[in-house]
């Protein structure tokens, strides 16, 4: 009776978290990567499973979801990163729901790190990698990830940061959860565009008719930086110079790339703020070279500036400032509270919880033998190995 034994296994993993519990194992929510994976025991199963069968004598023989089993080993470039850190808490929420164990893994931003985890998860026998992969700016690690995996026919779900379609459909089981991530950079340029024909006179703090601005972005190499770089200047471009104002110009005239990058590829707040410090200390409105208008690539690199300019006496909470308009992604909590706040203009929403309950989906589906998109949502299905989760605009309006 599939239902007694569905219920047999959930009072049966009861039994063995609050065994683990007393016996100092750590939780597997707590993402400390050196504790095993918790386990489903075969007595402990049979026992609970006689005491389901009495106490569900009389409920009939309802059909249910084919039972999940196996655990999950998921992989985190980082720890540090605010918008992964919002997908864990809420990835951790959605695979505790679907009654599926798990372990969490902090990479620490090195890829040498990670592969090492994933070869000491596949040989602890995990059934499943999801993976935020840190190297995101090669196929190498990737490959590497699935040729192991591959080896012990494990599924595989790479999520968030960009893996190519080659590499994904090139094994079966693999699957990639992320987003179209070229529109972030366009829906960010479209808002920039839009915010300035409304506002280009106050905005344009030295008078002379062109808005001067920094682009912080993220990392060299990964996808997601280099669209929403390229884009959120040339669709805010593509909006000013179609209203007959003159495109965007880069605050220092000597940087061909026109843009700041944090070095340690780690997206920061505290790289974004250092840069800003060094620009205000030579550019400034006394100096009518005021940098009027700041792009980042994501919300960490924008609070990091706007604590800068607020340490300069703009974008001060109490409105009694000028407010440097200053655009990121992700929509944590951080911005959206900066933005009600008036400190920060807008910000692109990565929906999280949407991330999260897809990969959770996607695992139950990998784990219980059912199709690879089963319950996900069609229209953000591309093919036989991505969803795209959608993106929206945060203004706080």
């Amino acid at each position: 009776m599939k239902l007694k034994k569905i219920m047999a296994l959930a009072l049966a993993s009861c039994m063995v978290l609050s065994l683990a519990a007393c016996g100092g194992k750590a939780d597997t929510a707590s993402g400390t990567a050196a504790n095993e994976p918790e386990t489903k025991t075969e007595d402990a199963a049979a026992a609970n499973e006689q005491e389901a069968d009495s106490a569900d004598a009389d409920a009939g023989e309802a059909e249910a979801p084919a039972a999940v089993e196996g655990d999950v080993s998921v992989f985190y470039y980082t720890y540090g990163d605010t918008y992964i850190s919002s997908v864990r808490t809420a990835l951790d929420a959605s695979l505790e729901a679907a009654g599926i164990p798990y372990q969490d893994y902090d990479s620490n931003n090195s890829q040498t790190t990670q592969t090492e985890q994933v070869t000491t998860a596949i040989a602890k026998g995990t059934s499943l990698l999801v993976v935020n992969l840190v190297d995101s700016g090669s196929d190498d690690a990737a490959k590497n990830i699935i040729e192991q995996a591959s080896a012990q026919n494990i599924p595989v779900i790479f999520f968030n940061r960009s893996v190519s379609e080659e590499v994904v459909s090139g094994y079966d089981k693999c699957v990639f959860v992320g987003t179209d991530y070229e529109m972030a950079g366009h829906m960010q340029g479209e808002m920039i565009g839009e915010y300035l024909m409304a506002n280009f006179e106050e905005v344009d703090l030295n008078g002379d008719g062109q808005i001067s601005y920094v682009m912080f972005k993220g990392q060299e190499g990964n996808a997601e930086a280099i669209a929403r770089t390229q884009f959120g200047v040339e669709d805010a471009d593509a909006i000013l110079t179609a209203g007959g104002k003159p495109a965007l110009s880069f605050y220092d005239s000597s940087n061909e790339n026109k843009y700041l990058v944090d070095q340690d590829g780690a997206w920061s707040a505290a790289a974004a703020n250092n840069y800003m410090q060094t620009i205000l200390s030579q550019y400034s409105e006394a100096n009518g070279n005021m940098v009027e208008l700041v792009i980042a690539n994501n919300d960490e690199m924008a609070i990091g500036s706007v604590t800068a300019l607020q340490n300069a006496g703009y974008n001060l909470e109490d409105g009694s400032a000028t407010v440097i308009p200053v655009f990121g992604v992700d929509a944590t909590d951080a911005a959206k509270e900066a933005i009600g706040k008036g400190t920060m203009t807008g910000t692109i929403k990565q929906d999280a919880d949407g991330m999260a309950n897809t990969i959770a989906q996607i695992s139950s589906n990998f784990l219980g033998g059912a199709d690879t998109f089963t319950d996900v949502a069609p229209e953000n299905v591309v093919g036989t190995w991505r969803v795209n989760i959608p993106y929206a605009t945060y203004t706080g309006e």
